[in-house]
C-alpha cells in the first residue's frame, strides 16, 4: 500500500512538474513577451508604477517555475520543493480568480504566445495543479527519499536553463508563436491574399428555413435573398498580417513599401536608446541598401530620432513593432509581402550575409533559418528531460 501511495505521488508530482518546467521555459523563450504579460498584470492590480521592472519581474517568475518544475520532476528536497510549489500555485489560482471574476481583456500568459487560455480554463487548470501537489505532498512523511544522482541532474539542468535564458534575453525567440512568424504574409490595400482565404456567401430563405450558399452555387427563384457576408474558406489558416505605417516627413501612409521586393525592415519600438545604437542602425542601413535591399526604419515615436534619420523613419504603433521583432533595434526581412526572417539588433547580418541573401531564394532562406531554430528547441527540451528522467 505504502508503495502505491509513493507511486501515486510521484505521478502527481511529475505531472505538475512538466506542467510548470514547460510554462516557465515558453516564457523564458521569450522574455519580452513575459514582460508584456507582466505589465498587464500590474496594470490589471492598480500597479502600474512598477511597470519598469516588468521585464526583470516576468523573467524571475518564469525562471522560478522552470527550476520548480525541475525540481519536481528530478523529486529533489521534495518537502521544500512542495512547500514552494503550493504557495506559487496557490498565488496563481487566486490571481486567475479575480481574473475570472473582473474578466479583463488580456491574457493570463500562462504558457506565453504558445497556448492560449481563456480565464476560465486558466482557473480550472490551476485548481487541479494544485489539488496535484496537494495529493503530492499530504502527507509529508511520505514523499520518499532521493537519489544522490538527482541532485547532480537538477544542477545541469538548472545550469542549462540559466545559459537558456541568458540566450534568450539577448537574441530573439528560437521558435516564433506570435502572429508575425515566418510565412506570414503583409495585408496592404493592394494585396489579393485575403481572395484566397476568405469567400462571399449568400443567405436565403424558403418556407421558414434559412440556408448559406456560395456564389458558384445559388439556389432557384424560389428562394428568397436575406443577406451576405464574408466568411473564411474552409481548410485555410489565415497568415496575413497588418503593418501600418506613415512617413514623419509627408505624413502619408506607405503601408506597399514593405510588401514590394527585397525589404529590410529596421523597428525600434522604444526610441529611447544610445547614440551608439543608433550608430549602428544607420550602418546597417547604408549595408542593406549597398547589398540592394530597399530599407525601412519604423518607429513608435519621433521622440530620441537623430536629425539625420527623421526624414528616412516611419511612425508605426509600438504594439505591431514589438510583436514584429522581439529586439528593439530588430530588422526583419520581407520578400514581395512575406515575412521571410529576422535579426536580434546584436546580431544584424553583415555585409556578405546581406550579399549572400540577397542572391538566395527566400523560401530557402527562410526554411533553413526556422528549421534550425525549431530543432534547436526540440534538441534542448529532448537533452533537459534525458537529463532529468534517465540520470
Amino acid at each position: 500500500m505504502r508503495y502505491l501511495l509513493l507511486r501515486l505521488k510521484r505521478f502527481c508530482g511529475f505531472i505538475t512538474g512538466f506542467v510548470f518546467f514547460l510554462s516557465g521555459i515558453v516564457k523564458l523563450m521569450d522574455p519580452v513577451g513575459a514582460g508584456l504579460v507582466m505589465k498587464e498584470y500590474y496594470e490589471f492590480l492598480h500597479l502600474s508604477f512598477l511597470t519598469f521592472s516588468a521585464k526583470p519581474a516576468g523573467v524571475l517568475f518564469a525562471l522560478a517555475e522552470t527550476v520548480i518544475g525541475t525540481a519536481l520532476i528530478t523529486g529533489v528536497w521534495r518537502r521544500i520543493t512542495a512547500q514552494c510549489a503550493i504557495v506559487l500555485q496557490g498565488f496563481f489560482t487566486i490571481l486567475t480568480l479575480l481574473l475570472v471574476i473582473f474578466n479583463p481583456e488580456m491574457d493570463c500568459g500562462c504558457f506565453g504566445e504558445a497556448i492560449h487560455l481563456t480565464h476560465l480554463q486558466t482557473f480550472v487548470k490551476n485548481i487541479i495543479l494544485l489539488a496535484l501537489l496537494l495529493i503530492y505532498y499530504i502527507p509529508r512523511k511520505h514523499l520518499g527519499e532521493t537519489r544522490k544522482k538527482k541532485y547532480v541532474s537538477f544542477a545541469l539542468v538548472t545550469a542549462s536553463v540559466v545559459a537558456f535564458t541568458i540566450y534568450s534575453w539577448i537574441s530573439i525567440p528560437m521558435i516564433d508563436f506570435t502572429a508575425y512568424k515566418a510565412g506570414s504574409e503583409l495585408q496592404t490595400k493592394s494585396s489579393s491574399y485575403t481572395e484566397d482565404i476568405y469567400e462571399s456567401v449568400f443567405k436565403y430563405e424558403k418556407a421558414g428555413k434559412v440556408e448559406t450558399f456560395t456564389l458558384d452555387n445559388l439556389p432557384d427563384s424560389t428562394w428568397t435573398f436575406v443577406s451576405t457576408e464574408t466568411v473564411r474558406k474552409a481548410g485555410t489558416e489565415d497568415l496575413s498580417v497588418g503593418l501600418s505605417f506613415y512617413s514623419i516627413s509627408t505624413g502619408e501612409y506607405e503601408d506597399e513599401l514593405a510588401a514590394e521586393g527585397s525589404v529590410m525592415v529596421v523597428s525600434v519600438y522604444d526610441t529611447n536608446i544610445s547614440d551608439r545604437k543608433w550608430e549602428k542602425t544607420e550602418a546597417f542601413m547604408k549595408r542593406a541598401k549597398a547589398a540592394g535591399f530597399s530599407v525601412i526604419l519604423l518607429c513608435s515615436s519621433e521622440e530620441g530620432l537623430p536629425a539625420s534619420l527623421k526624414d528616412k523613419a516611419y511612425i508605426s504603433d509600438f504594439k505591431t513593432l514589438v510583436s514584429m521583432n522581439r529586439s528593439n533595434g530588430g530588422v526583419t526581412y520581407f520578400h514581395n509581402g512575406m515575412l521571410i526572417r529576422k535579426w536580434s539588433s546584436r546580431n544584424a547580418p553583415d555585409i556578405k550575409s546581406l550579399e549572400d541573401i540577397r542572391s538566395a531564394d527566400a523560401t530557402e532562406v527562410s526554411i533553413s533559418h526556422n528549421s534550425k531554430g525549431s530543432l534547436g528547441f526540440q534538441s534542448f527540451l529532448l537533452y533537459v528531460f534525458v537529463v532529468m528522467l534517465l540520470l
